[in-house]
């Protein structure tokens, strides 16, 4: 926007300002703001964009940002370059480079607005690529206030007018006051109380557009100087981060951040928010909608652009009258259209006087870009490089512009025409150090391809052979390259695509991963009629059956398992996409999943049914079918898992479901059933149309009691106790299920939810002492043993009951426990060492039992003197040799810096009867 916006609260309440607001405006600031921002400027974009009005407020989606400048991935003799022209600020190796970008990337993602709304930042730098959405950040702050205003008044200043002002303002308070580019001109002296107050957020949006580094220089002085005169005042300034230098601002207390890439989950919120808008009930808002989102999500290099918020926007508008991603071609031309001239339109700038707008046009703009990104893809670094300098970019631009008959001094035309793209436009941009680069790779991957198809239809220096051998040939082996080589298929006829098509079939693929058949596929899905070409495309989905089941995966290492499941997973996939709108390929797919592999190549198989197929008639019937067939249980859950996801609402989910939950072989699929289904439905939709009386909880009760999987049993229990804890009955259930249910584990989960949830309930330690004398499974007894002593080791009946299962219990295990309870609970309890000293390490009738006791004593005791006396009895006189060993192990260790242990020691090794004991 060409202007200096001032926001001020007009009704607020005790504010002079808000009065010299209302003096100057007709009507409301908020009224006046919302006309001036409310809507995007999309002419330049679509003229028929009138019929659509797009409000920012609501089509706005926040970005989100990484504290910090980002550092790219920079070639080293490029950096070197950059700090020779004192374009970072300090001397960096690579190896500080690379660590400074692993701490930059460690950086938590956060939401710009919550970094905004954050007092403890006061002064801020927002950071980043061109189309951003830096400036709409800004728009958006002030528009924000007027929908909803508060005390802090937002005032945006584009420094790009402030700087150039014709009246040449001495400072920004100045410029408002009687600034020529100024919308309002409010009195300095009133503006300065309101600051001098704190009540505003100063926006000073397009440092990047000040290219005198002097005059930037300058200007940064100015933003300091405002903060310190109001140091109560919060800040933000904007700028690209190209060129940007942060020291002084840096020291100037500014925090920087760096606004990201949007997100999938930010691109479908905007793509939803757009349509919505745009079309609003019109019967092809749906599919309009769905074509821009699966374009989006299938195609890696739309999905990179859509990252950018001024290129999604133009997508949202392409996307109206063109099918991507087939047509991204059409795309990426209008997106360069866009941006080598309405961009500069656009941001207000006016005509270069020394190079008329007539003398070189877009196109001739375009062509220029076709031979500047053939010649990057000509250098030693190929696509990946992106990377011109000056001088060579200068050659390339005066030797195109020889051709031009007008042009009477190409040289000094070709040093314009970079100054211009420069200073001003978005596609080709200066990277520093006198070297410049496509701002996005999709970019010099179009150009490329656009050159090539220009050589080959436009100026016929290229034939079909030449473009068979010589650039697919050269270059189908290099992933990087195959954007372009798709591009080019998109750009010239369908027979040509299939000889390109035939050719790569021919090629030896298996070094090379069979990328000569995935890029054959990927061609195809760029033709537009494949009758004329049927015979290669059944040929090459053949070929690509029978790649889904390469390689064997017997006796394999695991980087060759990895290689032949990537190469099977990639196969499908590709048939998925290419192959959609073929008939056949839905019951391939499903045949496919019904055969043996490994489980990752079946869910990729299923999730491209799911994808493709979700809406199709058959495909929950098909998916079902196999699900109940299926003998592998991890695909029958997968499949299961997608159909919950997937068609939740279809009626014969739900009932269908409930049945697995008893009829599948498998426990694990039972139990994750039951768990899927508790999660997703309610619990009185579960037991609507079976024998439960339609009451929840009694639902529960019957898989609790009645499931013939003891697992389901156990997680009914778990869901019963988590939903129905208050439930005056719940306990009593437990109790039930704790005395009656065949199974130990459930039994014990069961005691554990009483032990841990009813453990104020004084029926409750009653109960488990029941429990622990009287159940069948000596493993439940010991965990209500363990249950008791932990939960209830202040209960002075505990310490009885304990002791007297160690005197008096039939069950080794049982004694065995209550002792190791009261050993670790009772330590320090009288008596409590002379009852395992005297009754049961000495004269209990059960070996194990006395073992038990000398350990439990020992690990008390190692210092006590009469402990490791009656230790040493013990290892002499107890009648059976393995307690005699613990006694001798426990000695041992508990006394090894005693010398008369050592002395003890050596003569049991000298006299001990038992060899095994000496």
């Amino acid at each position: 926007m060409d202007a200096l916006v001032v926001w001020g609260v007009a009704n607020a309440v005790g504010f002079v300002f808000g009065d010299v607001l209302k003096e100057l405006a007709k009507g409301t600031l908020e009224d006046y703001t919302k006309d001036f921002y409310g809507y995007l400027k999309l002419e330049t974009l679509d003229p028929g964009s009138y019929k659509y009005p797009m409000r920012l407020w609501q089509v706005f989606v926040p970005q989100t940002v990484r504290e910090a400048m980002p550092l790219y991935d920079i070639p080293r003799d490029y950096l070197k370059r950059l700090q020779d022209v004192n374009q970072l600020d300090e001397q960096i190796s690579p190896e500080e480079l690379e660590q400074y970008r692993e701490i930059y990337y460690r950086q938590p993602i956060r939401s710009v607005l919550d970094i905004l709304h954050q007092p403890n930042y006061p002064y801020l730098v927002i950071l980043g690529d061109p189309g951003s959405g830096k400036s709409t950040l800004a728009q958006y702050v002030a528009l924000d206030w007027a929908e909803k205003p508060t005390k802090t008044i937002p005032l945006l200043i584009e420094l790009r007018n402030y700087a150039r002002d014709r009246t040449l303002p001495k400072t920004f308070l100045e410029f408002i006051h009687q600034g020529a580019a100024a919308i309002c001109h409010l009195n300095q002296h009133r503006l300065n109380e309101v600051l001098e107050t704190g009540d505003a957020f100063v926006l000073f949006d397009g440092l990047d557009e000040i290219f005198d580094p002097v005059a930037r220089d300058t200007l940064i002085t100015e933003i300091i100087r405002f903060t310190n005169q109001y140091p109560n005042v919060r800040v933000m300034v904007t700028s690209r981060i190209i060129g940007y230098k942060a020291q002084r601002l840096r020291d100037a207390q500014f925090r920087h951040f760096t606004l990201q890439d949007f997100e999938a989950e930010q691109i479908q919120t905007f793509v939803q928010k757009w349509h919505d808008l745009a079309f609003g009930n019109q019967p092809d808002k749906p599919r309009l909608q769905n074509r821009l989102q699966r374009a989006i999500n299938e195609s890696p290099a739309i999905r990179e652009l859509a990252g950018n918020p001024l290129l999604l926007t133009m997508m949202a508008i392409l996307n109206r009258n063109r099918e991507l991603p087939r047509e991204r071609a059409e795309l990426y031309d209008e997106a360069s259209r866009v941006l080598l001239h309405e961009w500069d339109i656009e941001k207000g700038l006016p005509p270069d006087e020394k190079l008329s707008p007539d003398t070189i046009t877009r196109k001739e703009k375009q062509a220029m870009l076709r031979r500047v990104a053939y010649q990057m893809q000509a250098a030693p670094q190929g696509l990946a490089g992106n990377l011109i300098n000056g001088d060579e970019l200068e050659q390339i631009l005066a030797g195109y512009l020889e051709t031009l008959q007008e042009i009477e001094k190409p040289r000094t035309v070709s040093r314009l025409i970079i100054k211009q793209l420069r200073e001003r436009n978005f596609i080709l941009c200066f990277s520093g150090a006198d070297c410049y680069s496509f701002v996005h790779r999709t970019f010099l991957e179009f150009f490329c391809a656009w050159e090539f198809v220009w050589q080959f239809k436009e100026k016929q220096s290229l034939s079909i052979d030449e473009l068979k051998t010589e650039v697919f040939g050269k270059h189908w082996q290099e992933e990087s390259w195959h954007e372009v080589l798709r591009l080019i298929a998109a750009m010239i006829d369908e027979q040509f695509v299939g000889e390109i098509i035939d050719y790569l079939i021919r090629q030896n693929g298996k070094v090379a991963k069979f990328r000569n058949l995935f890029l054959a596929a990927k061609c195809l899905t760029e033709v537009r009629s494949r009758s004329q070409i049927s015979q290669t495309a059944n040929q090459l989905l053949n070929l690509l059956k029978k790649l889904s089941q390469w390689g064997d995966y017997k006796q394999l290492n695991q980087k060759q398992f990895s290689l032949i499941t990537d190469i099977r997973i990639q196969a499908v996939a590709t048939i998925a996409l290419t192959w959609k709108e073929d008939s056949k390929t839905l019951p391939w797919l499903v045949s496919r999943l019904a055969q043996n592999d490994v489980l990752s190549v079946r869910q990729v198989i299923l999730q491209e049914i799911v994808k493709g197929w979700k809406e199709h008639p058959d495909t929950f019937r098909l998916l079902r079918h196999c699900a109940q067939s299926h003998n592998n249980s991890d695909v029958r859950l997968a499949i299961l898992k997608e159909i919950v996801k997937g068609w939740k609402e279809h009626p014969a989910t739900l009932p269908w479901l409930k049945s697995c939950v008893y009829s599948d072989k498998s426990s694990r699929v039972r139990e994750i059933v039951l768990k899927e289904l508790i999660q997703n439905w309610h619990l009185s939709e579960l037991a609507r149309g079976g024998n439960y009386n339609s009451e929840p909880l009694t639902f529960l009760k019957a898989f609790a009691q009645s499931h013939g999987d003891a697992i389901v049993r156990k997680f009914a229990l778990r869901e019963l106790v988590h939903d129905y804890k208050n439930d005056l009955n719940t306990s009593s259930f437990l109790k039930t299920c704790a005395r009656s249910d065949g199974d130990a584990t459930v039994r014990k989960f069961a005691l554990r939810e009483l032990a841990s949830g009813w453990k104020d309930d004084p029926n409750t330690s009653t109960f488990l002492k029941t429990c622990a004398r009287s159940d069948s499974d000596a493993t439940v007894r010991k965990f209500a043993l363990q249950e008791l002593a932990h939960g209830w080791k202040d209960d002075p009946d505990t310490l009885t009951f304990l002791k007297s299962c160690v005197q008096s219990d039939n069950d080794t295990l049982i004694k065995q426990t209550a002792l190791q309870e009261l050993a670790f609970h009772w330590k320090n309890a009288p008596n409590i060492n002379n009852f395992i000293l005297k009754i049961k390490a000495e004269s209990d009738g059960d070996a194990i039992v006395r073992k038990a006791a000398i350990q439990e004593l020992a690990r008390g005791g190692k210092d006590n003197y009469d402990i490791l006396t009656f230790l040493k009895s013990r290892a002499q006189l107890d009648r059976d040799v393995t307690v005699r060993q613990t006694a001798m192990q426990m000695l041992a260790r508990g006394g090894k810096n005693d010398p008369s242990i050592l002395s003890f020691v050596k003569d049991c090794v000298l006299s001990d009867p038992d060899k095994n004991m000496r």
